[in-house]
């Protein structure tokens, strides 16, 4: 059985796997972090140059190979259920944890990070955050076979609850 945690960027998806690694000693697989590997570029570097469809592949095929393992931490990137084979793939062998927070929560863990790309077009970020959640949230509940709140809530706090849950 594989943990596998879903859920909009910034809602702590990579810090908990890491805590969760770390505790159950399981190796931890990020599937953005894998799609970087095969690609030789980051993720805003992959998007402008091959777009977001060579990376999707990229990310189908990854989850394809990482839902297939046994016991191992699985930190998928934001958008991985935006395919349905993605989502099959991950519940092979894994029980799914959404990950959640208020579009507030997210923008104050991201506002920083230059790492993640532009997901719409022509949009203020509180106004993307809040349009690209509203589109992917049936998807997440649908996925996923808890749902484990984020805000206001430590990273052990938070792992805990994915524990206990298992």
């Amino acid at each position: 059985m594989n943990i596998v945690l879903i859920g909009y960027r910034g809602t702590g998806k990579s810090s908990v796997a890491k805590l969760l690694a770390e505790r159950l000693k399981w190796p931890l697989i990020s599937t953005d972090t894998e799609i970087i590997k095969k690609a030789g570029l980051s993720v805003p570097e992959i998007i402008q140059k091959r777009g977001w469809d060579y990376f999707r592949d990229v990310e189908s095929k990854i989850c394809q190979r990482v839902g297939a393992k046994d016991r191992t931490i699985i930190d998928t990137g934001g958008g991985a259920v935006l395919r349905k084979e993605n989502v099959d793939a991950l519940r092979q062998r894994g029980r799914v944890f959404w990950l959640t927070a208020e579009v507030a929560t997210i923008m104050e863990r991201i506002k920083h990070n230059k790492d993640r790309p532009a997901l719409t077009q022509n949009k203020d970020y509180v106004d993307e955050v809040e349009d690209v959640l509203k589109e992917r949230l049936p998807l997440y509940k649908a996925a996923c076979d808890q749902i484990v709140p984020t805000d206001g809530r430590t990273l052990e706090e938070i792992a805990d609850e994915v524990q206990g849950k298992m």
